[in-house]
């Protein structure tokens, strides 16, 4: 059966479907010797797809991991500058994987690895509001009203942030003069929890990603790796399936 280009490379696990518009729109790839173009069909079964001259072999049944993402680690598979990155945690597992959105480079916890695009796509769609759990220590203490300017949204350089969840954790030490507050979005914007507290002047010390959904990093050390067990993985498909 015929199905657009891009869907069958992220079906298929290349890549998310949107980098795999990126990747016919670049020319790497052809159908039966013909470079593709964004909107054509093909059959999987019957074409010759290859990408990058890399012929595409039978699909890889679809994977999901929860990566405890380190501090210091590129949310990619490459960097340019040479940098440690997700890939370099990757050697125990036998498919082509990628990880489901960003987290920054000094952040660390909780991100999701595939191979499955439509998942992938599906999970990032801002329509979803899949909610996000950042716990966060911060420079000083944050009063009532800082709290209250963040629950109700902070206006940073791209808008006005969406309603958000936030409240105090006692995770400091007695003599310490910070903050730790947990702060749940249904946003995705770049460094955001960063930016808005930056905007309240509390700046971020330490950032770390808990949850994803119904998902939660539990007792998975930094840098470990496991797959979703079959509840975990119906209850985020529940929340990204309408």
């Amino acid at each position: 059966m015929e199905e657009r280009i891009q869907k069958i490379l992220a079906r298929m696990g290349v890549a998310s479907r949107r980098k795999a518009e990126d990747l016919i729109a670049e020319g790497r790839v052809t159908v039966n010797g013909k470079t593709a173009a964004l909107g054509m069909k093909a059959d999987p079964q019957r074409d010759h797809i290859k990408v990058s001259g890399k012929l595409l072999v039978r699909p890889e049944p679809k994977v999901y991991y929860l990566f405890n993402k380190p501090r210091e680690v590129v949310t990619s598979l490459s960097d340019p500058a040479g940098r440690t990155t997700v890939k370099d945690f990757l050697k125990g597992i036998r498919y082509r994987v990628f990880p489901v959105g960003r987290l920054d480079y000094d952040s660390e916890g909780l991100l999701l690895l595939t191979n499955d695009g439509d998942f992938a796509q599906a999970l990032l769609h801002p329509s979803k509001e899949v909610p996000k759990i950042y716990q966060v220590k911060v420079k000083g203490t944050v009063a009532q009203e800082k709290i209250e300017k963040l629950r109700s949204g902070v206006r940073l350089e791209d808008g006005m942030t969406a309603p958000a969840r936030v409240k105090r954790i006692s995770m400091q030490k007695a003599a310490e003069s910070n903050s730790w507050i947990e702060v749940t979005l249904h946003e995705g914007r770049k460094r955001q929890v960063r930016r808005m507290l930056e905007k309240v002047g509390h700046p971020v010390i330490k950032l770390k990603r808990v949850g994803i959904g119904g998902l939660r990093l539990g007792d998975l050390k930094p840098g470990e790796i496991r797959p979703l067990t079959r509840d975990e993985l119906e209850r985020i498909i529940k929340e990204t399936v309408p």
